[in-house]
């Protein structure tokens, strides 16, 4: 997922967030699992899904614990049921229901991502920054405009990302380019001079030295790869 290889057993939870590529490997006909796929917005007011969870560059994998194991399995057997019972309430009622208890999952899988030893828990600072970097990266990617947008200093943000991803501020808004970067040859038809341009590089000659800095190779190159050509 986004370039990231996980391997799933029994009781685990991914996260797949919108816009992230996914490419799943040939264990899948033979999986056991369920998917719980909803659009942005669906539960209404935001839930507590919490920022580390919502950052593109966060742990997909979650094993919970058993308590937590408990209270996702209840939520999760709740919601297949009124998922199962469309016809025993009007369609509107029915619909509620689901957004009830699709936040209430997803409160529920936040809290079990809290829960684990070491997982970070990133401050306002940072949870501004991520936002302003989700919208502005195309545009920007110098620390210095999202600081002063935000009314931060450039020590405070580094301080911030570094806190909550282990990157410098610098270092997550590349990293955040250089992923939309990547996404495209792997599943796109733009040519590079487009995704630069998108991107906001002043040509793709400039667009190609940045991505094989991270990368070590070309976007036509990594594109012949991730296609298995």
């Amino acid at each position: 997922m986004d370039f990231t290889r996980h391997e799933l057993t029994g009781g685990d939870w991914l996260w797949i967030r919108p816009g992230q590529v996914q490419r799943w490997g040939r264990g899948l006909p033979a999986a056991d699992g369920l998917v719980i796929a909803f659009p942005p917005g669906f539960t209404g007011a935001r839930p507590a899904v919490g920022p580390v969870a919502e950052t593109p560059f966060a742990e997909a994998v979650l094993t919970p614990g058993p308590r937590d194991a408990e209270g996702l399995r209840r939520a999760l057997d709740h919601l297949r049921f009124e998922y199962d019972a469309l016809a025993e309430l009007p369609l509107e009622a029915h619909v509620r229901v689901l957004r009830h208890l699709v936040a209430v999952l997803t409160v529920r899988l936040a809290n079990a991502y809290r829960a684990e030893p070491g997982r970070p828990v990133p401050n306002e600072a940072f949870r501004r920054f991520h936002a302003a970097v989700e919208r502005d990266f195309t545009v920007t990617r110098r620390v210095e405009d999202y600081a002063a947008a935000l009314g931060y200093s450039r020590r405070t943000l580094t301080h911030a990302a570094q806190a909550a991803t282990g990157m410098s501020a610098k270092r997550y808004i590349d990293a955040r380019v250089v992923l939309e970067a990547k996404r495209e040859p792997a599943h796109g038809t733009s040519s590079a001079g487009a995704v630069a341009a998108r991107l906001g590089f002043a040509d793709s000659g400039d667009f190609t030295k940045f991505f094989r800095q991270w990368t070590g190779t070309t976007p036509t190159a990594f594109r012949r790869t991730a296609r298995g050509a």
